[in-house]
């Protein structure tokens, strides 16, 4: 798992100073039903706004 997730996201409840991200987990999935094949293709489902 990984040590340190980075969010650039300011306006996500969960970013924290150094672009860290404080959620105690994260949730990823792809749009809609298709299968991801790029990060551009994927979504946040942790996002909250502050």
């Amino acid at each position: 798992m990984a040590k340190d997730v980075l969010c650039e996201v300011n306006s996500c409840r969960f970013w924290a100073t150094e672009n860290k991200c404080s959620a105690e987990s994260i949730y990823i999935t792809s749009h809609g039903s298709k299968e991801a094949h790029n990060s551009a293709e994927t979504d946040c489902k942790t996002f909250e706004t502050k």
